[in-house]
């Protein structure tokens, strides 16, 4: 897969990503959701999720390190915000409020932090091949 498709990939994903405190926070303010906690917290149901599991990724890039830390801190972000919504529908908005503003703050940092030096790393090699062809 071409650097620059891969790059407009982790673009999206930065954006679909940031948006889901909006939806945590809408969720956790009026009590209820559109989406499960069991899906909210699949990391393959997401767009970027999808992407990543797909076959559009070659061995060379699943087997980098950019991939295996992005996948791990995708999950993790996933399972996180899926725990926020459980304590959503189990009615309890404080323990919600509390993980929102706590370690879902902090998994969404890494995650976007990851898809940035991944996002670097990919612009770098590209000006690298094209400096040298």
């Amino acid at each position: 897969m071409r650097n620059a498709k891969m790059i407009e990939e982790i673009n999206n994903a930065i954006g679909a990503h940031g948006m889901w405190k909006l939806r945590l926070r809408t969720a956790v303010s009026t009590g209820r959701s559109e989406m499960t906690a069991k899906v909210a917290g699949c990391s393959d149901q997401c767009t970027f999720g999808k992407w990543l599991a797909s076959s559009q990724l070659d061995a060379s890039v699943r087997a980098g390190v950019p991939y295996k830390v992005v996948s791990r801190v995708h999950a993790e972000f996933h399972q996180c915000a899926g725990k926020v919504l459980t304590h959503v529908e189990r009615g309890d908005t404080g323990s919600a409020r509390d993980l929102l503003e706590g370690e879902y703050f902090e998994r969404t940092d890494k995650l976007i932090r990851a898809l940035m030096k991944w996002k670097g790393e990919l612009l770098r090699d590209t000006a690298i091949a094209r400096f040298a062809a």
